[in-house]
């Protein structure tokens, strides 16, 4: 037994380690491969860049679908079809916002967007307002949000989680330990799991008016409801003027690579907030403790159990989210870097999933290799893409001096520096999705700041390096080493 242990752990290990070390070798590849294959190298990066093109343009058109959807979706009066379906009064809604030192403010503002919900049955919405035992003043605000707000919702539930030794802190300790709580209060009660709905609600979401009846609609239709997460993007929009404008490049091209995300059918993964319902959360054992990112992992935990029935299916209409800000400039710079690595430590994923890959003969193997593959693409892509698209091509003529007198060796920057150039044209896509999604959110663009939104972007490769490559190369490397991370929260002010 103790033999069959250290292998599962050697073999682990060894699948955390795979993209990391890949990682490492792509950015490298340039430097030691150049001295003795330079044209292997030179076909690799203008491959790279031609990929690259394909997925900026790929960006740009499932952006534009996801926004005409929300527009035609804005005006489908989900109220009235809620109202109209009888079942529709037998569904609990459960909002969980796990919750660590976020200011009072910021959540009462989170829980006072849900007051003005459109959902005709707001007496089947339950509150969870999910403290750490560890935050002395969490009580204290608790108790004020529960008297402000108690009378808008069915009731408002208040839990303290103490974290345990063999826990991680962080959201998904946090919201297991809540929604475990709920579970046993429903099961007292006797209502059935299967028409409990639980969204997971950052504490500086703001959600659409129209969300849960949206929400509603959607589950009640879906044949294959119980094995389905439900998702609307998340824009980082909430205090867009506030933010250096560094932070706000940053903030705009994950709102708009969000965007895109949602209509892109069977790769679509939920992030941050989104909905499930408490049965299939039961059925998976609800969030392991042990981890950070708990959205892309949650998704995965259900779909190794359950295989291709599990999705996450979207919800057109927006979400809008704070940005990264903390008052003065290098103190928000600080923190958004560590926000990045924080997502970038998903990668931590790929090892469970090539691990859960070998241990579930039941579903099938091509099935598996699509979401592994598009969880690897995600991760590598993420460190790397910087260094190959700017510095890459550069290198194979310095350290081979013969290469750069060939055809190829000549061609090489220029190929490269005209497939980036093209790929630039996209950037006015997204200006225009920018300005139209802010202007949705009453974040209006006054006529005069058109051409620094413009300008802007010709910065993107310097501010993309600090606070995405870098930060994605850090917790990759951090990896390798086998030094943890610990879960920062992100500074919101």
């Amino acid at each position: 037994m103790p033999e069959r242990i250290g292998k599962s752990r050697f073999f682990t290990r060894l699948f955390d380690m795979l993209v990391p070390i890949l990682t490492w070798l792509a950015i490298t590849l340039p430097l030691w491969l150049s001295p003795f294959h330079p044209a292997v190298v030179a076909y690799f990066i203008i491959a790279f860049d031609l990929y690259f093109f394909y997925k900026s343009a790929a960006t740009v058109y499932y952006s534009v679908l996801s926004y005409q959807m929300i527009l035609v979706n804005q005006h489908i009066p989900f109220k009235k079809k809620v109202l109209a379906i009888k079942k529709a009064e037998s569904i609990e809604h459960i909002i969980i916002i796990p919750t660590y030192k976020e200011p009072l403010h910021k959540l009462e503002t989170t829980v006072q967007a849900l007051t003005h919900s459109d959902y005709p049955h707001n007496k089947t919405v339950t509150l969870v307002l999910a403290f750490e035992t560890r935050e002395e003043e969490g009580s204290g605000k608790a108790e004020k949000l529960k008297e402000k707000f108690g009378s808008f919702f069915k009731e408002v539930i208040i839990t303290y989680h103490e974290l345990l030794e063999d826990e991680v802190a962080g959201k998904a300790s946090n919201q297991a330990y809540s929604a475990k709580q709920i579970d046993a209060l429903f099961e007292k009660r006797k209502i059935k799991r299967e028409n409990v709905l639980i969204t997971i609600c950052d504490a500086d979401s703001i959600l659409p008016k129209n969300y849960f009846s949206y929400l509603t609609i959607e589950f009640l239709k879906d044949k294959e409801r119980l094995y389905h997460f439900y998702w609307a993007p998340v824009m980082l929009y909430n205090n867009f003027l506030q933010i250096p404008f560094v932070v706000r490049m940053q903030a705009t091209l994950s709102s708009i690579l969000r965007l895109a995300l949602l209509s892109r059918g069977d790769n679509l993964i939920q992030i941050s907030t989104y909905s499930t319902n408490l049965w299939l959360l039961k059925q998976v054992g609800f969030w392991d403790v042990d981890i950070i990112p708990e959205d892309w992992h949650i998704f995965f935990q259900a779909f190794f159990k359950f295989g291709d029935k599990v999705k996450t299916l979207p919800i057109y209409t927006i979400v809008s989210g704070d940005a990264v800000y903390s008052g003065g400039l290098i103190k928000t710079l600080m923190n958004r870097y560590e926000q990045e690595k924080r997502w970038a430590w998903g990668v931590s994923d790929i090892g469970y999933a090539l691990t859960q890959s070998f241990l579930t003969p039941h579903i099938k193997p091509w099935v598996k290799a699509k979401k592994i593959m598009n969880l690897i693409e995600t991760h590598l892509l993420w460190p790397t893409s910087f260094f190959i698209l700017t510095v890459s091509g550069l290198i194979p003529p310095l350290v081979n001096p013969i290469f750069k007198r060939t055809v190829l060796g000549f061609l090489l920057p220029q190929l490269t520096s005209f497939i980036l150039s093209i790929s630039t044209a996209f950037l006015l896509v997204y200006t225009y999705i920018d300005i139209k999604l802010r202007k949705r959110l009453a974040q209006k663009t006054k006529l005069y700041n058109i051409p620094l939104l413009v300008v802007q972007w010709y910065l993107l490769p310097v501010v993309s390096f600090i606070l995405s490559s870098l930060p994605a190369l850090e917790a990759h490397t951090r990896i390798i080493l086998g030094k943890k991370l610990k879960y920062k929260v992100t500074e919101k002010v």
